[in-house]
């Protein structure tokens, strides 16, 4: 939430033309009740994109599907596994991996209307309950409603005494649960999600399931993306990218926006600041796009700003000293 709007993902497929991107958690309430341009609106240069629905009720989730489908996403994914509070409250989320029998009615509710994919993301357990059984099952009864595709974030959700960002760090890891499902559902598609940071880390993954998902360590590493195209799909590299030509691809981005509908140069570049992460100059560079002082200037004029900090950086003679990559954006 609030990390994965379309312009951060604009900047991700900068980086990377095949890696399927997903939006931010989109209730169906808020599709019900809400502005639907606002929460589905998307740039065509996005796709392959999915649209994350938050929801339990099977009615809701397929007039939400139905949505998602007409305004031409490739894919409707439910969430399973967000342990938030709000969350909570609604009933959906991590909550419904104690309800797979609905989980399952809500599947074939959004299949019935749809013809592209309805996949599934969700933890391994809840609160104190480590059974590999209790996962095995929830995948066995949503998989029999249609659902052929699961993301599986290798950790249990706490949904008492752990913030949102605890249950991302708090609750052990257990890949080898994740990698279990693979073997017991082999015609089942398993992607492997959380605290996988390299890409060393995603080949040995795919040893044991057929895809892995990638949040934090892409948002803030998103040089990272830029192997994954030749790496994973064997496709061509992308044509030598540099991080100063997609700067300058944001940047006309940035115009853009602002000429279609007023979105501030800044509601953008904060997407982008882990571009020049663990580059001498780097820290300078973050400073100017997240200066609000500059708020009033055009972001090409920010973005001169911003070179010029990189380069008042760069190594002088005889000065050989690599820049400190601890800092995060």
């Amino acid at each position: 939430m609030d990390w994965t709007d379309r312009h951060c993902r604009f900047f991700h497929r900068l980086l990377s033309r095949h890696t399927l991107l997903y939006t931010e958690m989109v209730t169906t309430g808020a599709l019900r009740h809400g502005d639907i341009a606002r929460h589905l609106r998307f740039n065509a240069e996005e796709h392959p994109v999915a649209l994350q629905l938050g929801g339990s009720e099977p009615e809701e989730l397929a007039h939400a599907a139905k949505l998602g489908q007409d305004w031409g996403y490739d894919e409707i994914n439910l969430n399973c596994g967000c342990p938030s509070e709000r969350v909570q409250r609604g009933a959906f989320g991590a909550c419904l991996m104690n309800e797979p029998e609905l989980v399952a009615d809500g599947v074939k509710a959004m299949k019935d209307v749809v013809s592209i994919p309805v996949t599934v993301k969700h933890r391994i357990g809840i609160d104190r309950v480590e059974s590999y059984a209790f996962v095995r099952d929830f995948v066995g009864k949503v998989s029999e409603a249609g659902c052929d595709t699961f993301i599986v974030h290798a950790r249990n959700a706490w949904l008492q005494g752990l913030s949102p960002k605890e249950n991302r760090e708090i609750p052990p890891l257990r890949y080898e649960l994740a990698h279990q499902l693979k073997v017991d559902f082999p015609h089942l598609t398993i992607a492997v999600n959380g605290g996988i940071t390299t890409n060393a880390e995603i080949d040995r993954h795919l040893q044991h399931a057929d895809g892995v998902m990638i949040g934090r360590e892409a948002y803030y590493r998103p040089w990272l993306m830029t192997e994954w195209d030749h790496r994973f799909w064997n496709a061509p590299p992308l044509e030598t990218p540099t991080r100063e030509s997609i700067e300058e691809a944001m940047v006309d981005y940035m115009e853009r926006a602002h000429a279609e509908d007023g979105c501030p140069w800044y509601a953008i570049a904060r997407h982008m600041l882990g571009l020049y992460h663990g580059q001498r100059g780097g820290r300078l560079w973050r400073q100017v796009w997240s200066n609000h002082k500059l708020k009033p200037e055009s972001p090409r004029a920010v973005w001169r700003m911003a070179q010029q900090a990189l380069k008042s950086a760069q190594p002088t003679d005889g000065d050989t000293q690599p820049e400190p990559t601890n800092h995060v954006a």
